[in-house]
């Protein structure tokens, strides 16, 4: 895609398209220097942030539904990153907690993630950083606002209750 194509698209479409390729490249980076995916990351972050929790509980701090996560962590578990733990009382009852390497894989990523270097010259000026953060946190609350998971996943482009959706063409 050629950036004179993009010049006065609409921000809403500038954002959607810069996500899409940041999506991309962020993904083929965990894959290639970490053997995760987005999904994967986001499961062993929570889990590391919370603790051993539920396999509902992941789900429900990840934003996706139970049966989504399940493949997600039967990949994490066979690599070695996640366990499931059986409850000492109830049997039924199953726990997820990161291993020993998956904490040591959750540092890597971290130390990563903290090192924050500026995605493009734009950002590399403080000022405009504040700016470009005050605008994406506020793009992030707006459009996340009443949301529920299924409203999110079935909503159809502009069908938003409050008001016109975003404009992407």
């Amino acid at each position: 895609m050629d950036s004179h194509e993009l010049h006065d698209a609409p921000l809403g479409r500038l954002v959607a398209v810069a996500g899409h390729l940041m999506s991309q490249q962020w993904s083929r980076f965990l894959a290639e220097h970490h053997g995760l995916t987005p999904a994967g990351m986001v499961a062993l972050l929570t889990i590391a942030r919370n603790g051993e929790l539920s396999h509902r509980e992941v789900a429900a701090r990840c934003f996706v539904r139970p049966a989504t996560l399940t493949g997600v962590i039967d990949t994490l578990e066979r690599d070695g990153l996640v366990e499931r733990r059986r409850g000492a009382t109830d049997r039924r009852t199953v726990r997820l907690a990161l291993t020993p390497a998956g904490t040591d894989r959750i540092g890597t990523l971290l130390t990563v993630i903290r090192s924050n270097p500026p995605l493009t010259s734009v950002d590399a000026d403080p000022a405009k950083a504040v700016v470009i953060r005050e605008f994406l946190l506020e793009l992030i609350k707006t459009m996340s606002m009443g949301e529920d998971e299924d409203a999110a996943c079935h909503r159809e482009p502009n069908s938003d209750k409050t008001g016109p959706g975003p404009k992407y063409a």
